[in-house]
């Protein structure tokens, strides 16, 4: 019993590590997204533009993904909806609004409030223990994003722009908690592949009603943009946009949750800011203050913190077998 107890708890390090590692780069794809989509946005394209592109793009290259799991979409309707919904569209369409209104970092800062709501919407909705270090690491995230974007230097209260933040991060909060569905069902669990490819093409359509992308200069695509005085073909950045910026981030965003849980991946993903703030630096020449480096340095002991906490999801009670778990959970056999 206790080999065997020593073998799932060595197998459960070994899935955090993974999920952990998923995340990572979750945080470095999608993170990546602003260095190779301001330069298109430089060059002349609308940012509601670049978005379109953005998830149309990866819609269609995970098109043949959607054909293979088209069983989803008569037994998970609603959970293909919603992540369209809620974790592509919802939140670009909402920080994008924001913009108009605010100053980029509040903006930011708002919504990585998302892994603060997470840790609510886990205690007090689906009920179930959080740990200290989680909310300890949220604390601190939250706190070092907010030297990261320094959110000081720009802060106006514009209730309809901070309103507009704060649905963003309650989009991103749907992105976590539904990519969180199904994990424990086993076999009958939904493809995270076939969710991710079924909500960016619900998303691709969403935002082809917000952008109107018959008005966009499509020659842009055709010519160079500046990065940092080299001029890049606009197509090669479009093409990290979309294969590496959305596709790869989705991916490995929806299997690090799977693997580690909502709340843990949430505060990882804070260091999506702290990639981008540090790529600007490094692509972009945005040179980095002392402040947003001391933020950027706190966000990584807050992220470190939380991935040390021990799962929030229940554990199988010691001595009951799982296929015994499995009946008393569904209530029957047949």
């Amino acid at each position: 019993m206790q080999a065997a107890q020593g073998t799932q708890g060595i197998g459960e390090n070994r899935g955090r590590g993974v999920g952990l590692g998923l995340a990572l780069v979750a945080a470095v794809a999608f993170g990546g997204s602003g260095v190779a989509a301001k330069p298109l946005i430089e060059a002349g394209l609308d940012p509601l533009h670049v978005v379109w592109l953005r998830v149309a793009g990866a819609a269609l290259v995970m098109l043949p993904v959607a054909w293979r799991h088209r069983g989803l979409l008569r037994s998970r309707p609603a959970l293909l909806a919603g992540f369209g919904l809620l974790a592509v569209a919802g939140v670009q369409a909402c920080y994008f609004a924001a913009l108009s209104r605010i100053p980029v970092g509040v903006a930011l800062l708002v919504e990585y409030l998302a892994p603060a709501l997470v840790l609510g919407w886990v205690r007090f909705v689906q009920r179930r223990p959080v740990t200290r270090a989680a909310a300890l690491g949220v604390v601190l995230a939250v706190g070092g994003l907010a030297c990261v974007v320094e959110v000081w230097s720009g802060l106006s209260f514009d209730a309809v722009g901070l309103l507009l933040a704060l649905g963003a991060a309650c989009c991103q909060v749907g992105y976590f908690v539904l990519s969180d569905q199904g994990s424990d069902e086993g076999d009958d669990a939904p493809d995270p592949l076939g969710v991710i490819a079924y909500g960016l093409l619900v998303g691709a359509v969403v935002l082809t009603v917000v952008a109107r992308p018959w008005g966009m200069d499509w020659s842009v695509l055709g010519g160079r943009a500046d990065l940092n005085g080299s001029a890049v073909p606009a197509w090669l950045l479009l093409g990290w946009v979309v294969l590496v910026a959305t596709v790869v981030a989705y991916v490995t965003g929806v299997l690090s949750v799977r693997r580690l849980s909502p709340q843990v991946a949430g505060v990882v993903a804070c260091l999506e800011a702290v990639v981008a703030t540090a790529l600007a630096w490094i692509v972009l020449g945005e040179h980095l203050s002392a402040p947003q480096i001391v933020g950027g340095a706190i966000v990584l002991v807050g992220a470190f913190i939380a991935q040390s906490s021990a799962p929030a999801k229940p554990a199988r009670p010691q001595g009951i077998p799982e296929s015994e778990t499995e009946l008393s959970r569904s209530g029957s056999a047949t």
